[in-house]
């Protein structure tokens, strides 16, 4: 007998995020893979149930903001508090449509600076359990050069 949803899409996308109550709601345990070289981790990494070996253990909410986890994130990085430091945010998943672990980048943020990332949320980049946060931590030594022709005068 199979069992079908009256609920339909379009109700399923009006449905506005709901405040979370951080009074009278226990934090799940979000797992942020990190790396302070730059770059985000190779996928081959989360394969075959595998996950990256340097982990935070943050027990926080869904409706945390990239802000918020950066300055978690600075209290165990030292050398990330530097102003101009870059806090790049991606999620890895499964997808039962492919094989693999699809990344999708979901915003950035910056030490010492605002930017528009600040605000979002996990929750509000439908962020699901099981999904590995991989954060990218780059010093403003390591930047990547300025996009675009440089010119010599």
């Amino acid at each position: 007998m199979a069992v079908e949803s009256r609920v339909t899409q379009k109700e399923i996308k009006k449905e506005p995020e709901k405040p979370i109550d951080r009074d009278k709601t226990c934090p799940p345990l979000l797992r942020v893979f990190a790396v302070n070289n730059g770059r985000h981790h190779r996928l081959d990494e989360f394969s075959r149930g595998n996950v990256p070996s340097i982990e935070l253990q943050i027990y926080t909410w869904m409706d945390v903001t990239l802000k918020e986890l950066t300055s978690l994130v600075k209290k165990v990085y030292p050398e990330a508090r530097k102003k101009g430091t870059d806090f790049n945010f991606a999620v890895v998943f499964t997808d039962i449509k492919r094989p693999g672990y699809p990344v999708k980048e979901i915003g950035s943020t910056m030490s010492g600076r605002k930017r528009t990332d600040d605000s979002m949320t996990p929750q509000s980049q439908k962020f699901q359990t099981g999904d590995y946060p991989d954060l990218a931590i780059i010093p403003l030594d390591r930047a990547p050069p300025p996009s675009g022709r440089v010119r010599p005068y």
